[in-house]
């Protein structure tokens, strides 16, 4: 099958959305599929097109950004050209332009499947508001024309603005999760650090608003432990586009708590089951739906690490799934610090052995339900 993929970030940028579409083409491609990926050309330095692990990726120039968003005004012909070649046009959501690629394909005569990742919910002010608006009208656009429409988990299309909206068209396909690959090396991060006495949390995620690093910084005095405590952070903070105000508000926290953090940086893949299996406790501290699931829960759960999530639909299902952690409210630090605390007094009462995780989220039950709906669509 010949299968297009539409997204706005590809490779290298890294977020949850794209590490998700790059696990769906990849494994797509390893399957035997012919997958294009068409993107932004988020940084001027990329190819224009290249192949990556299989997959065949075609950027589309960006003329300008409007806050995240890279305005390109050449993708209605890249996307036409693109759809013409393929069986099944995949759509991936929030994204501005997706309400043109639903109606391209329709046109083109080609199904068009959604995969809705998460709402959009840009930071307070008018600029981003009338973005907001504009998307979601895109998003609603694209639920209209297409096929099917992909959630995560039905807690989330539930409760989402815009999933439910389309209850008939939902189908429900958990996320791909690849198990960090177990090495010699467990723990040895933690030992580098010198942190073999102290009570290590853990965050992975990109410094944006949305992900509520303030409260996880704030509720670190609050913990309740015989040890220190710090926190270690995986993931860019620096670049993340759009997110520039929020990095600034967060410094004088981050000043504020500067012994009891160290921020690593964009870990490569093969340093993540190192650093997930050096922690006490992973948090997700997320604030509002543009998370509804988060893929590191479950990778630090196959990692042997429990979990500590805010209570937002989606982003509280890994965790009632699997026992491994507890649920706690939003927007909260005292509640952050309680839930941390009973975790790292009882952790025995939390760990699951990681088969029993990975069984839950197998990388092959999310290709093979995605072969049967596009295969369904084409037919």
């Amino acid at each position: 099958m010949r299968i297009l993929i539409v997204l706005t970030y590809y490779r290298p940028h890294i977020s949850g959305l794209t590490l998700y579409a790059q696990r769906l083409a990849e494994g797509l491609s390893r399957r035997g599929h012919h997958v294009t990926v068409l993107a932004s050309q988020h940084a001027p330095d990329l190819p224009g097109e290249e192949m990556i692990a299989g997959v065949r990726v075609v950027r589309v120039p960006v003329a300008f950004r409007v806050g995240k968003g890279p305005v390109m005004p050449a993708f209605p012909w890249y996307l036409a050209r693109l759809a013409r070649e393929s069986d099944i046009v995949s759509i991936h959501l929030p994204q501005l332009e997706s309400g043109i690629a639903a109606g391209v394909a329709r046109v083109a005569g080609r199904p068009a499947v959604l995969t809705y990742h998460c709402d959009l919910q840009l930071p307070p002010g008018a600029a981003n508001r009338a973005i907001d608006t504009v998307v979601f009208g895109m998003n609603w656009a694209a639920g209209r024309a297409a096929n099917r429409i992909v959630a995560y988990t039905h807690d989330y299309a539930r409760h989402s603005r815009l999933l439910s909206r389309f209850p008939d068209k939902i189908e429900v396909i958990p996320p791909p999760v690849i198990p960090p690959a177990e090495s010699d090396t467990s723990g040895e991060l933690r030992r580098s650090l010198g942190l073999e006495e102290k009570l290590v949390v853990g965050s992975a995620c990109r410094v944006a608003t949305e992900k509520g690093l303030e409260y996880l910084l704030d509720s670190l005095p609050l913990i309740t432990s015989d040890r220190p405590v710090h926190l270690l952070h995986a993931g860019e903070s620096r670049n993340v586009p759009g997110e520039g105000d929020y990095l600034r508000r967060l410094q004088p926290l981050i000043e504020r708590y500067a012994d009891r953090v160290t921020f690593l940086g964009q870990l490569p893949p093969e340093a993540m089951h190192d650093f997930f299996s050096s922690l006490d406790v992973l948090v997700v501290s997320s604030v509002n739906p543009t998370e509804s699931f988060g893929l590191v829960q479950v990778e630090a759960m196959m990692a042997g690490t429990p979990v500590v999530a805010t209570d937002l639909p989606g982003v509280r299902e890994p965790v009632r799934m699997t026992g491994m952690g507890e649920v706690v409210p939003v927007r909260d630090a005292v509640a952050l610090a309680a839930g941390i605390s009973q975790v790292a007094a009882n952790p025995n009462r939390y760990i699951h052995p990681r088969d029993e995780i990975v069984s839950q989220f197998d990388l092959n039950r999310t290709l093979d339900a995605y072969e049967r709906l596009f295969h369904a669509q084409v037919a």
